[in-house]
């Protein structure tokens, strides 16, 4: 209801505040993650820089699509983005790259599902990675070192869950070998803080406004996700790959091994053509760029010139033809699949 009422709430100011007629407006919802994640800050960004219900731009102004309405709205996480988009009640939402070709192709978390063939890619964003959140003083150093502990693997409808599955299960941690808590991670940390949570699972691009507030009010320890067990999750799965969370991403906490996955921009096969058309030349301005960069720091990973690495799912028509007028799909031919 939360989220519904603020939707509604942006939809009426911009009714208000702009001279087009309501006819003439259109809005278009982006489903995100929890509020304290990377999703949300960044969708934020996005919206602002495709909206323009005025209808027209002043000079130097951000100049979005006329008479659209974007919305970040808050959500469970990638699964629950993906089963909204296809189900009409988001146009579209961010999403892990392996949990879209999942969906796609029905399989993975999509498998009692089956496939998902309405889904289709607007643009690759950026990488986030797997974070590891622990009490410093908790003795717990290795993935392996989690065996025993209340370990939180945020909530059902997450990219993060299906990828904590993942790592632990590679780690030889499934089954009982922890205690499992299903918690949004801003819910994760006071419990955290509180000691009633040993360490929970975090996906999403550094730096992560809710680790951030974690290590203000403790001190805390990034567990280092590495070694063979690593290498081979790399091998099967396609979408993951091995980096490193950078020295002094937060405060005390030194460089740290990790996987990461891509955050992709995902939508509908019917969504109009010429709107994903027109927010993809939305994006792509000077104007946008600049408010990117400025915002989080992840925005400024966002470009044209990777928009379509790591996709695996059919892009949008209207994205196709956009990329093509640019030329960017000429030169990523044979990395992108363009058709079911």
């Amino acid at each position: 209801m939360k989220l519904f009422c603020k939707a509604a709430a942006v939809w009426a100011l911009a009714l208000l505040a702009t001279p087009l007629a309501a006819d003439q407006l259109s809005l278009f919802r982006i489903g995100t993650g929890g509020i304290g994640a990377t999703y949300y800050p960044i969708a934020g960004l996005v919206a602002q820089a495709i909206s323009n219900p005025a209808g027209h731009c002043e000079p130097d102004e951000i100049c979005g699509v006329p008479g659209l309405v974007a919305v970040a709205q808050s959500s469970s996480g990638s699964v629950a983005n993906v089963r909204d988009i296809v189900g009409g009640r988001i146009e579209s939402g961010f999403v892990q790259s392996d949990v879209a070709f999942w969906a796609y192709s029905g399989v993975g978390a999509f498998a009692e599902e089956g496939r998902q063939t309405s889904l289709r890619a607007i643009a690759n964003l950026y990488p986030e990675s797997f974070h590891i959140v622990v009490r410093r003083d908790s003795g717990i150093e290795t993935v392996r070192d989690l065996s025993g502990h209340r370990v939180a693997i945020d909530e059902a409808g997450s990219g993060t869950l299906v990828g904590a599955q993942l790592v632990l299960e590679a780690f030889g941690l499934g089954g009982d070998a922890v205690s499992v808590s299903y918690l949004k991670s801003d819910d994760a940390i006071e419990k955290l803080v509180n000691g009633d949570l040993d360490a929970f699972f975090l996906i999403a691009g550094y730096p992560a406004k809710v680790i951030e507030w974690a290590s203000e009010q403790t001190a805390i320890r990034l567990v280092p996700i590495d070694g063979p067990e690593t290498e081979e999750l790399v091998r099967v799965n396609p979408f993951l790959q091995t980096d490193v969370i950078p020295a002094a991403t937060y405060d005390g906490i030194s460089q740290v091994p990790t996987l990461t996955v891509a955050a992709q921009w995902v939508t509908r096969d019917d969504v109009s053509d010429e709107t994903i058309y027109g927010i993809l030349e939305a994006l792509w301005r000077s104007d946008a760029r600049r408010l990117l960069d400025r915002g989080h720091a992840q925005g400024r990973v966002i470009r044209l010139e990777t928009a379509l690495e790591g996709v695996g799912i059919p892009l949008h028509a209207g994205a196709l033809r956009f990329y093509r007028d640019v030329g960017v799909l000429q030169r990523r031919s044979e990395r992108v699949r363009t058709t079911n």
